[in-house]
């Protein structure tokens, strides 16, 4: 795709003061946050193709890797509130910087695991140094996008996970094959090092790069500051105000806490699991399970993006949530009836993920339409903590049934009726328009 090309997705069409405004500010910041986000996700799921070599090596179960897999998301549980608040307090610029330096770090310390025990502990380690990454870049972006551009904003951000999925599947298996015995090291122990290396040099870029507020962006005119910044104060003074006490009592964050959690279950699904149902189709050679691993994201990565748009242009988001999630359901399902057919069961995963991925963008313009000051700093990071302890069930739920049964087809089931429940509470969250453009 060009770069005229993705424009004419990412951006409406127009030639105004305004429109130039937001598409120096477009290509300003969210290439640079895509990027960030490809490097912690590769961190986060690179596990799920370390897998395929380290079970056997270490000798751990299904259900050690699971729990293994899954613990990441205690330790990004208890963190994650109080560094959202840290964020919001003392800025993105040095508080991203700081968590993606300690995540790489962490992340190329993997390869020196031997037990579950240091398994356990590296992986919740983990889950600490990266909490509030996610939600502080969703906190980040309404500082500079006002909510009718946010939908397609917030999806090419997270089109990332896509690209990381494109990226990471061929990249580790090319690092687990190619690097295999070079130093006297598994080829897994060298994919932790050096898909640990790329986060700790972004780090380091963030802290001269990323700019806190509008009033710091030397690279916006005084009237392209005026304008965004009129446009996000109005906003802001139309969304309801809570104190931190609040946003742990208010339903509506426990609703938002709950619909996310449903569409976790089926992301990290996707994300730990991948590899290991694509060698279950009868794929033996890791470069291969690599490459056929991209074909869903690469799927998901266009859909994301267009699906985006269609939501801001119609002003609608339940049904763009909620859709996606159904089909989401549908591709699981269906991948388990076609394991006998690999390019079936392969295009059921491609449904399965396509759908799972697009939910995801949308939903936070549910919560940040009524959140806003410290009581959206805490309540995105209090959904998203809730949301993401699904990243910690739905592996290690996995791992159990399959060490059970023998088999990932009843994990399937249950991680489909997950997204199915998730999209049924979409529909019942009140309609909130999306406020006109800027």
């Amino acid at each position: 795709m060009s770069i005229s090309d993705a424009t004419s997705i990412i951006e409406p069409e127009g030639s105004s003061f305004e429109e130039a405004t937001y598409r120096k500010l477009t290509w300003r910041l969210v290439p640079f946050l895509f990027l960030c986000y490809i490097v912690a996700y590769l961190d986060r799921v690179n596990v799920g193709f370390a897998k395929l070599q380290m079970l056997g090596d270490l000798q751990f179960s299904e259900t050690v890797y699971g729990l293994g897999a899954g613990i990441f998301f205690i330790g990004y549980f208890l963190f994650e509130v109080p560094s959202n608040i840290i964020l919001h307090k003392v800025g993105a610029r040095v508080w991203i910087a700081r968590i993606m330096l300690t995540w790489g770090v962490l992340s190329a310390a993997m390869m020196f695991i031997a037990t579950p025990t240091q398994f356990y502990v590296l992986r919740f380690l983990l889950g600490l140094a990266e909490a509030g990454f996610f939600p502080g870049i969703i906190l980040y972006l309404t500082y500079w996008f006002p909510a009718a551009r946010r939908g397609r904003i917030v999806a090419l951000f997270m089109t990332a996970v896509a690209i990381a999925g494109v990226i990471g599947g061929p990249l580790s298996g090319l690092i687990v094959k190619g690097m295999e015995g070079v130093n006297g090291w598994r080829g897994w122990q060298w994919m932790f090092l050096l898909e640990g290396i790329p986060s700790i040099l972004v780090g380091l870029i963030t802290l001269s790069y990323l700019d806190d507020r509008i009033a710091d962006a030397k690279w916006l005119s005084g009237p392209e500051k005026t304008l965004i910044n009129s446009a996000v104060s109005r906003e802001q003074q139309e969304k309801q105000t809570h104190g931190l006490g609040e946003v742990f009592s208010n339903g509506k964050v426990w609703l938002m806490g709950l619909i996310y959690f449903c569409f976790v279950m089926g992301l990290y699904g996707i994300s730990f699991w991948l590899p290991t149902l694509i060698k279950a189709l009868g794929v033996k050679d890791l470069m291969d399970v690599g490459l056929l691993s991209a074909i869903p994201y690469a799927f998901a990565a266009v859909a994301m993006v267009l699906i985006g748009r269609s939501s801001d242009q119609r002003g609608e988001r339940r049904w763009h949530i909620a859709i996606p999630g159904f089909l989401g359901a549908a591709g699981l399902v269906l991948s388990v009836s076609f394991a006998n057919s690999p390019v079936l069961a392969m295009a059921a995963l491609t449904l399965g993920t396509v759908g799972i991925l697009s939910t995801l963008p949308l939903f936070w313009s549910l919560p940040t339409a009524f959140l806003g000051g410290t009581a959206a700093a805490a309540g995105i990071a209090m959904i998203n903590s809730l949301g993401n302890l699904a990243g910690y069930l739905s592996p290690t739920l996995v791992g159990m049934i399959k060490d059970a049964t023998q088999s990932t087809n009843n994990g399937m089931y249950m991680l489909a009726g997950c997204l199915a429940l998730g999209s049924v509470l979409t529909l019942s969250v009140s309609r909130q328009p999306t406020t006109s453009k800027a």
